[in-house]
């Protein structure tokens, strides 16, 4: 089982930038690859960023250029910056991680972009 913990999520302004953070505890010595999700009020959850076990990224061609993902070097946290933020960013954002037993999911942190 794995476990994921995400934190930084808020209020900005359009314009602003956020951090979020992702923590996985548990069995993270098999995590192949781990995300960010976002579901918006009338839009179905969908890939933001993923960061493989070797450290290839993949990213939504709505956040290219203005997102970031990275995680440490103990690949037990995932964090996402997130710079000029749009108000169509307004969402509750996921952290996933699947290993070879599994898929799991954080219990989501709101972002609102508004001014």
């Amino acid at each position: 089982q794995v476990q994921l913990v995400e934190s930084g999520g808020g209020l900005v302004q359009p314009g602003g930038s956020l951090k979020l953070s992702c923590a996985a505890s548990g069995s993270i010595d098999n995590i192949a690859y781990m995300g960010w999700y976002r579901q918006g009020p009338k839009i179905p959850r969908e890939l933001v960023a993923g960061i493989t076990s070797s450290g290839s990224t993949n990213y939504a061609d709505f956040v290219k250029g203005r997102f970031t993902i990275s995680r440490t070097n103990a690949k037990n946290t995932v964090y996402l910056q997130m710079n000029s933020l749009k108000t169509e960013d307004t969402a509750v954002f996921y952290c996933n991680a699947r290993n070879n037993r599994g898929n799991y999911w954080g219990q989501g942190t709101q972002v609102t972009v508004s001014s």
